[in-house]
């Protein structure tokens, strides 16, 4: 009787990690992340009308789709009923991984809300360099005398109706969309001219590969199946040696 409450136990352990597993690791693939600014923060990308200022508060961030050499990133409210904005971002790399969420903010002049640059999930090396319009990215570039990437292909900055799939016909532009970055003189460069490149080290590449190829709808019903299986067989070991040794 023991060895079958013991197996009872096994299972209910791997069903209760069967089910939470997937969550964890979806929320690993999206990023999700709450932020909260204390004051305005200006946005790139393409926002509902009149969200171009996101106004402090709470919001979450999460990546719609992850391309080889870029990102589409969305700002959610903190109730995640509402998209505020759809963004192109550039991976770009720093040296040093944090436990924690780091957003970095364009410098702009006194009175005016500060300029979402980039955003760093916690332990990864790898973060979303923020893409702006062509003439937005020249003017912060020049105000802050820092590189600011830009597309110059022509997207709409405004939308009356967010954009809630990466079939959306604006996501494909998104990711076909050219970008360079503009230099404080107003110089037009390349992206390896400002964007970190990764360092000589043959174990982050595969990382960073491996991470950019995991399917966004993988299915969690493999690991629960597994999981299930890995039970049962241990259930029916004990109720093999339970019969022996009665």
């Amino acid at each position: 009787m023991k060895l079958f409450k013991a197996a009872t136990t096994m299972c209910c352990i791997a069903l209760t990690a069967a089910v939470l597993v997937p969550g964890a690791k979806a929320d690993e693939w999206n990023r999700k992340t709450t932020i909260t600014f204390s004051g305005p923060v200006e946005i790139p990308g393409v926002h509902l009308v009149g969200w171009g200022v996101l106004p402090a508060g709470t919001y979450v961030f999460k990546i719609l789709d992850s391309q080889s050499d870029r990102h589409i990133v969305q700002i959610f409210n903190k109730e995640e009923t509402a998209i505020y904005a759809t963004i192109l971002a550039i991976p770009n790399y720093r040296l040093k991984a944090t436990d924690k969420t780091v957003i970095t903010f364009t410098e702009r002049p006194a009175g005016e809300p500060e300029a979402l640059r980039a955003w760093f999930y916690p332990g990864r090396n790898w973060g979303e360099e923020f893409v702006y319009p062509k003439a937005k990215a020249m003017a912060l570039a020049k105000a802050s005398n820092t590189p600011v990437l830009f597309t110059a292909a022509d997207l709409p900055l405004e939308v009356a109706e967010p954009i809630k799939s990466t079939d959306a016909p604006l996501v494909a532009d998104l990711r076909r969309a050219p970008v360079m970055a503009y230099q404080p003189t107003g110089e037009e460069v390349q992206l390896a001219e400002v964007i970190t490149a990764p360092p000589a080290d043959p174990e982050v590449a595969p990382a960073m590969v491996a991470e950019k190829t995991l399917p966004a709808t993988a299915s969690p019903l493999p690991l629960i199946a597994l999981f299930g299986l890995i039970a049962l067989g241990g259930f029916l070991a004990l109720r093999v040696a339970e019969k022996r040794f009665q």
